[in-house]
C-alpha cells in the first residue's frame, strides 16, 4: 500500500516561494504518474503539475508554468513542487498523488486518475 505525506506548506505574501514535498513509501518495483493537485474552497481538485517516473515527462496547469517545478529524489522518496513567484490564486490545499498507471498526457493532471493521495498541506497566499 503506497503511503504519502505531504509538507512544507504555509502562508507566504505575494511573490514569495515555497517548496511543497511528498515522502513516500509502499512502492511496488515499476514507475509511476505522480502529481501535485491543489483545491481551493468551493472548487474542484486541480492538477497543478505533474510527472511520469518512467521517462520525466512533465506537465504543468496553465498558471502553473514559469512558476511551479515539479521534481524527484529517488533516493529519498520524495517528490517536490517549487513555487515562485506565489499569487492570491494559488491559495489552497496541495495534495500529492501516485498511480502505477502509465500516463504521459493530459491524464497525469486529471485526478480521477490517482488511486493514492497524501492527507494535503496548506498553502495562503496573502497580498
Amino acid at each position: 500500500q503506497v503511503q504519502l505525506v505531504e509538507s512544507g506548506g504555509g502562508s507566504v505574501q505575494v511573490g514569495g516561494s515555497l517548496r511543497l514535498s511528498c515522502k513516500g513509501s509502499g512502492y511496488s518495483s515499476g514507475t509511476y504518474s505522480m502529481g501535485w493537485f491543489r483545491q481551493s474552497p468551493g472548487k474542484e481538485r486541480e492538477g497543478v503539475a505533474a510527472m511520469q517516473t518512467a521517462d520525466g515527462t512533465r506537465l504543468y496547469e496553465q498558471s502553473a508554468k514559469g512558476r511551479f517545478t515539479i521534481s524527484q529524489d529517488n533516493a529519498k522518496n520524495t517528490l517536490y513542487l517549487q513555487m515562485t513567484n506565489l499569487k492570491p490564486e494559488d491559495t489552497g490545499m496541495y495534495y500529492c498523488a501516485a498511480d502505477p498507471r502509465y500516463y504521459v498526457d493530459y491524464r497525469l493532471l486529471e485526478a480521477e486518475g490517482y488511486n493514492y493521495w497524501g492527507q494535503g498541506t496548506q498553502v495562503t497566499v496573502s497580498s
